[in-house]
C-alpha cells in the first residue's frame, strides 16, 4: 500500500496511510461522488447499505428485542409488576452507564403508572456490582423484584442468596459472561455465551442500549395484554437522550444500532426534555446544543464524580428528578465534585506514570498503589494507555492489602476476557468487564503474578494490534479548504467515537508562524499555508513529546504536513476551523 504523500517516517516515526480498502482508501469497484458516502465506506459500510448509515435511525437498526435470551420472561414479569402495581428496586452501578439505565428504567416505569425505587452501591464502602446483603435489605424494604443494570452478570454469591431469600432479580448488563450463569429470573445481556449469532451481534451495546431493548418488549407486551386501552402508550423514543449520553460515556462502539442511539438522542437532548440534563448541561457551560464529544468530555465526567469522590446516587437522583431546583442544586454540586475528581486523579496520575518509568518491556502495563483513591483509577488507566498504547490497568491497594483495579485495552485486545480468565485461574477475588474495559479486586501478593499472567495471556494479542504502526487518513485538504463548512461535511457523517473514528485530514504544505505551551501541556501554533491561508493548530498533552517540541523548536522557514482533527472553534463572534494535531511530517 502506498503511503498518503508518500510519507512513509513522520515526527512519530509512522507511516500514514488511507483508511479502508485500495489504495486510495475507497472501494477499487466504486468510485464515491461526495466526501460523506467516502467517509463511510472507508469504516466499512458497504456500497448497498450507505443510505441507511448516512441518516442512522432507531427504526433501520432496531432488532426485534425478542432474539436476546430471556427478554420476552423478562418484559413479561415486568408487565405483571406493572399491572399488579408492584414494588420494584433498580439496582444500578455507580458510573454514567449504570446511572443512565437505571433512570430509563425509573421514568419509563413513571409512564407506565409505576413508581420504582433505586440503589445505588458505594464504591468505597460496596463495591462493584450486587451484594448478596444489599440486595435481601432491598427485598426486606418491600421489593420482592429488583431489576439490576449494568452489574449482575458476574454475581454468583449475590444472586444466590437473593434466590434463597425468596426474590426475584432481572439483570440487564452487557459485561462478558461465563460459561455458567449466576441465578437469576432472567438475564439479559448480548454477551451471554449461549446467545444466537444475530444477538450476539449487538455485544457492543452499553447496558442502557440493552435497558432501552427491555424498555421496548415491555412496552410491546402490555400493549398485547391491553394496558394501553385507557391509557397512553409512553413514548420510548424521549428516553433516547440518556442511552446517548450513556453510551458514549461507557466508550461502546458507535456502530450500528449504538450510532442510531447517539444521533437520534442528541437530538433529543437538544429539546432539553430532561430537567436535570438541561440543567447539568448548564453547569458544564455550554451555550449550544451538546455534541457528541460533549457526552464524554463535559456531561459523563460530571455523572460520573458522583460515584467517584461524592454520593454515588447523585447521578440518578439527577436523570429522575421533576424539580427544577433540586436538579440545578445536584448539578452544581456534580460540578464541584468533577474538580476535585481532577485534582485526585492528577496525583494518582503523577505516581503512575513515575513507577511506569521504571517499567520495561510489558505487554500489559500494570501499576499499583498504595492509597490511591479507587474512583479515579478508570480514568487514570485510560491515560497511561494512550501514553503506552498498550492495555493498561489501575489498581489500588487499601490499608488491608486489598487491591481494587480497573483496566482499559486497545483495539484488538479483549481484556474483560482475559480478566475472567484471571479469576477462574484464582489470582482474583473478583473480575470481569468487555473487551475493552474491566473492572478486579485482587490481594496485594497476588499483583505481581497477576502482571506476569497477564503478560503471557496476551502478549501475542498486543503484538498483532500494535504490529502496524500507520496513521490512517481519510483526506487532503489544501489550508484554505480547512474551514467550518468542510468541517460540517465531515461531522455530518457521524457521531464518531469508538469503533468509528473521526476522520483524520491531511493539510499542507504549512509553516509554523508561531507556537507556544498554553494550559498544563498543550502545544497551540499558528500555521500559514502557501496559499495565504492561516490557522491555530492544536496538539493536546504534548507539550514534552517528540511531536510537541518539534512543533516548538521549528524551524520557522521549513514547511510540514499536519495530520489530525478539523474542528470548529466557535467562541468567536466568527466560527473558524482549526486542526487538533496527530502527526507532521516534513514536506521538504
Amino acid at each position: 500500500m502506498k503511503p498518503v504523500l508518500n510519507i512513509q517516517h513522520s515526527i512519530l516515526d509512522q507511516a500514514w496511510h488511507w483508511r479502508g480498502s485500495g489504495t486510495d482508501g475507497r472501494d477499487p469497484d466504486f468510485q464515491p461522488d461526495d466526501l460523506v458516502t467516502q467517509l463511510l465506506m472507508a469504516r466499512g459500510v458497504l456500497r448497498d447499505d450507505i443510505e441507511r448509515h448516512r441518516s442512522p435511525t432507531i427504526r433501520n437498526f432496531m432488532p426485534d428485542p425478542s432474539i436476546f435470551q430471556d427478554m420476552d420472561h423478562a418484559a413479561l414479569r415486568l408487565a405483571q409488576a406493572v399491572e399488579a402495581g408492584e414494588q420494584i428496586t433498580v439496582y444500578g452501578d455507580y458510573d454514567v452507564d449504570g446511572a443512565t439505565s437505571a433512570a430509563l428504567l425509573i421514568r419509563l416505569l413513571r409512564m407506565l403508572g409505576l413508581n420504582a425505587g433505586y440503589y445505588i452501591p458505594d464504591r468505597l464502602m460496596e463495591g462493584y456490582g450486587p451484594s448478596g446483603e444489599a440486595l435481601v435489605r432491598i427485598g426486606d424494604g418491600g421489593s420482592r423484584l429488583i431489576v439490576t443494570v449494568d452489574c449482575g452478570a458476574m454475581a454468583y454469591d449475590a444472586l444466590s442468596q437473593a434466590k434463597a431469600a425468596g426474590l426475584e432479580v432481572i439483570v440487564v448488563d452487557h459485561h462478558k459472561c461465563a460459561a455458567e450463569l449466576p441465578e437469576a429470573f432472567a438475564l439479559v445481556n448480548p454477551n451471554r455465551l449461549d446467545e444466537t449469532d444475530d444477538a450476539a451481534s449487538h455485544g457492543h451495546l452499553a447496558a442502557v442500549g440493552v435497558a432501552f431493548l427491555l424498555g421496548a418488549a415491555l412496552i410491546r407486551t402490555l400493549r398485547g395484554r391491553g394496558y394501553f386501552a385507557a391509557r397512553p402508550e409512553p413514548r420510548i423514543m424521549d428516553l433516547l437522550d440518556l442511552v446517548a449520553l450513556g453510551t458514549v460515556a461507557d466508550v461502546a462502539q458507535l456502530r450500528g444500532l449504538n450510532r442510531a442511539f447517539v444521533a437520534q438522542g442528541l437530538k433529543v437532548m437538544g429539546a432539553r426534555r430532561n430537567i436535570g440534563l438541561s440543567a447539568l448541561i448548564q453547569a458544564s457551560r455550554l451555550t449550544r446544543a451538546p455534541i457528541c464529544s460533549d457526552l464524554g468530555f463535559a456531561l459523563g465526567p460530571r455523572i460520573n464524580a458522583g460515584g467517584r469522590v461524592g454520593k454515588s446516587d447523585l447521578g440518578v437522583r439527577l436523570l429522575i428528578t421533576e424539580d427544577a431546583v433540586e436538579a440545578q442544586d445536584i448539578a452544581i454540586e456534580l460540578d464541584r465534585l468533577n474538580e476535585e475528581r481532577r485534582a485526585i486523579e492528577s496525583v494518582v496520575q503523577e505516581e503512575a506514570e513515575a513507577m511506569l518509568a521504571g517499567q520495561h518491556n510489558r505487554a500489559v502495563a500494570l501499576l499499583s498503589g498504595n492509597g490511591w483513591h479507587p474512583g479515579v483509577i478508570g480514568i487514570v488507566a485510560g491515560r497511561i494507555k494512550e501514553k503506552t498504547g498498550k492495555p493498561s490497568i489501575v489498581i489500588a491497594v487499601d490499608e488491608h492489602g486489598v487491591g481494587k483495579g480497573s483496566g482499559r485495552s486497545i483495539a484488538g485486545v479483549d481484556l474483560g476476557a482475559a480478566i475472567i480468565s484471571a479469576r477462574e485461574a484464582g489470582l482474583l477475588v473478583s473480575g470481569g468487564g468487555h473487551a475493552m474495559a474491566a473492572g478486579l479486586t485482587v490481594a496485594y501478593d497476588k499483583i505481581e503474578a497477576l502482571a506476569d499472567w497477564l503478560d503471557e495471556r496476551l502478549a501475542t494479542d498486543v503484538a498483532n494490534a500494535s504490529g502496524v504502526k500507520a496513521l490512517l487518513i481519510d483526506a487532503i485538504v489544501a489550508p484554505r479548504g480547512l474551514n467550518p463548512l468542510f468541517v460540517d461535511a465531515m461531522e455530518s457523517a457521524g457521531p464518531y467515537g469508538m469503533g468509528w473514528p473521526g476522520p483524520r485530514v491531511v493539510t499542507g504544505p504549512l509553516r509554523i508562524i508561531k507556537c507556544d505551551i498554553v494550559g498544563k501541556d498543550h502545544v497551540r501554533a499558528i500555521v500559514a499555508g502557501d496559499d495565504g491561508q492561516s490557522f491555530k493548530a492544536m496538539a493536546f498533552r504534548q507539550g514534552e513529546t517528540i511531536l510537541g517540541q518539534t512543533m516548538l523548536h521549528a524551524d520557522r522557514g521549513r514547511r510540514y504536513w499536519f495530520a489530525g482533527r478539523a474542528k470548529t472553534d466557535d467562541w468567536g463572534a466568527t466560527p473558524k476551523a482549526e486542526l487538533h494535531v496527530d502527526d507532521i511530517a516534513f514536506a521538504d
